[in-house]
């Protein structure tokens, strides 16, 4: 597995080998005793995996606050998307910034994006997939939004994009009280 740091600490960009032939490929997706020999030690309780229709759909940004903060694994499993991270650590010397990257069923990357970050997505293709991997439950009293578009993310998408009402109404990044502080 090919695990490359982006320009914020702690969000990787992982690469996993892939085997092919006439028939398609296999890959490890996820091997905890390989992650543990790069040093990443994290324990995933929970799976989720959700499909877009539309080009243009936006999930996000969300996150889940303590005490039910959570990492997450996320890969494409069909189609095309630009998976996005952004820090809002309370103190920390990247605060605001962002990380996008490219996420497709062919080429197979996943982005770990852990607690104390924003996360989402905007599809590039119809039919995308997401799936992803978390360490904690999913608890309803910790979820939230920032407004998607108030972060400077180049979503590298023209016209109108889908949201949910919930993403709609989120609140901007310069309005939000982050529950989240940097442990430098």
């Amino acid at each position: 597995m090919q695990i490359e740091q982006t320009a914020l600490e702690g969000v990787l960009v992982l690469t996993p080998a892939r085997f092919g032939d006439a028939r398609g490929f296999f890959s490890e997706s996820w091997n905890k005793q390989r992650l543990l020999d790069h040093g990443i030690d994290l324990e995933f309780v929970q799976d989720n995996h959700s499909m877009s229709a539309e080009v243009g759909t936006v999930r996000g940004l969300h996150f889940q606050s303590p005490p039910h903060a959570q990492d997450k694994l996320v890969r494409c499993g069909q189609g095309a998307l630009l998976d996005v991270a952004v820090d809002v650590r309370r103190g920390s010397p990247t605060y605001g910034a962002h990380v996008a990257i490219e996420l497709t069923a062919a080429n197979g990357r996943q982005l770990l994006v852990p607690k104390g970050f924003l996360h989402g997505f905007i599809t590039r293709a119809p039919m995308t997939e997401i799936i992803y991997k978390c360490t904690d439950y999913y608890a309803p009293e910790c979820d939230g939004a920032v407004r998607w578009d108030s972060c400077g993310v180049d979503w590298e998408h023209e016209g109108d994009v889908v949201l949910s009402d919930k993403d709609a109404i989120a609140p901007s990044l310069s309005d939000f009280d982050s529950p989240f502080t940097w442990e430098g």
